[in-house]
């Protein structure tokens, strides 16, 4: 499993790992930086898996919200400068790029 990108979203400059990796179901955590966030800002997840376009995964705007495909969290920080997808048992079908992207 492995995840990859970077997405610069007008003026908010949004910063993820180059890449991460796991195996079959060992915890992981694909984090995303956004430090300029606006405060009615919502934080937007995707994923692309290998072959097709990049499908919506959930948007939060602070706390945590339970998300079914991928199975896991997603996560955002008491100031909201980061975020972060959690998947606690990651499966090798969720292998894929891993965008977050800010919009109000």
């Amino acid at each position: 499993l492995s995840s990859s990108s970077t997405v610069a979203a007008g003026k908010a400059q949004i910063q993820q790992e180059p890449s991460s990796e796991t195996t079959e179901g060992q915890a992981i955590n694909i984090t995303c930086s956004h430090p300029n966030i606006q405060t009615n800002d919502l934080i937007y997840w995707y994923r692309q898996l290998p072959g097709l376009a990049p499908a919506f995964i959930a948007s939060l705007h602070k706390g945590s919200k339970a998300v079914s495909e991928p199975a896991g969290t997603l996560l955002v920080g008491a100031e909201r400068r980061s975020s972060a997808l959690q998947l606690s048992q990651p499966r090798r079908r969720d292998a894929a790029v891993y965008y977050c992207a800010l919009g109000a």
